[in-house]
């Protein structure tokens, strides 16, 4: 009997788009396997298509805001169905970047320096305080949102302008801004899958070097470290999920910088496009994509 996936795809975030490929993609390699496949949306008809589909496990492809937060892992806690990816806590946890940071902190793990802003604050006191604890150029960023999104590289000249853009939020994260190489590192599970290197031709791998084909960044793998560096960004990548209690797979993204790595955050959902890392670090280590959807889904369970 065939075993029956229900896709959830789409959502409200900021990563709609994003949420839709990877869901299309997934659904397109699961039905080409055998597999007997349903698409939806997370709207008010969510659970009664649980309950008439009656699936064996719930493949969560949502990204962002109420997809990858805590909030539809609470909505499927309630189904007793077993769903992929991390689970309440763990995606409240490490969507919250002020949070995460204060558990990779507390445990070692190096991480930007950072302080929150809210724009009832002084813009002016602002500038002079980044000066005192940071230093320009400093990364501005919400507190939770992913791949990216509206994440700017301030320096004091145009650090106003682009704080404007960010007004509709209630408090941003404000960080040191480190240089030196992008490499992110995947783990499946509790094992380590693989890493990569990222050059973008951007300022940094921002939403649009992320999802844009025409962005042209160049991915490095294998990744040009020595088996101790190698070894210590994995160890980093797995303590960091280990640590947050995430389940599935995880993405986490660091900054090589004179022999450090610096965790920036790590990615509860990361995504499984034709332009995502995850299934290209995969590949590489012989794991084509539906065993990659498979590994992930034998790791899925209802467990907070």
């Amino acid at each position: 009997m065939k075993k029956k996936i229900l896709v959830i795809s789409g959502g409200i975030s900021k990563e709609r788009e994003i949420s839709l490929n990877t869901g299309k993609q997934v659904a397109r390699e699961l039905t080409k396997n055998n597999y007997s496949v349903k698409i939806t949306e997370p709207d008010f008809r969510l659970l009664n298509t649980i309950k008439s589909f009656k699936p064996d496990v719930i493949f969560n492809a949502l990204h962002g805001q109420f997809g990858e937060d805590g909030y539809i892992q609470t909505i499927l806690e309630t189904t007793k169905i077993p769903y992929t990816h991390s689970g309440v806590i763990p995606s409240a946890i490490a969507m919250d970047k002020e949070m995460s940071k204060k558990i990779f902190i507390k445990n070692n793990i190096l991480t930007p320096k950072y302080f929150l802003y809210s724009f009832n604050k002084s813009k002016l006191r602002l500038i002079k305080l980044i000066e005192k604890k940071l230093q320009f150029p400093v990364v501005i960023k919400p507190i939770n949102e992913g791949s990216s999104v509206n994440v700017f590289i301030c320096t004091k000249l145009n650090l106003i302008k682009n704080l404007e853009l960010l007004k509709d939020y209630k408090k941003i994260i404000i960080e040191k801004f480190i240089s030196g190489r992008e490499i992110q590192a995947a783990i499946i599970g509790s094992k380590k899958l693989g890493a990569i290197e990222l050059k973008p031709k951007r300022k940094f791998y921002d939403y649009k070097a992320k999802y844009n084909s025409n962005a042209k960044t160049k991915h490095i793998i294998p990744v040009d470290l020595t088996k101790k560096d190698y070894k210590n960004i994995m160890d980093i990548a797995l303590k960091a999920h280990k640590l947050i209690g995430c389940r599935g797979v995880t993405r986490s993204d660091f900054k090589y910088y004179k022999g450090k790595f610096y965790l920036l955050e790590i990615n509860t959902q990361p995504g499984m496009t034709s332009l995502s890392l995850v299934p290209e670090i995969a590949a590489y280590h012989n794991i084509n994509f539906i065993k990659l959807i498979e590994l992930i889904l034998k790791d899925a369970t209802t467990k907070k």
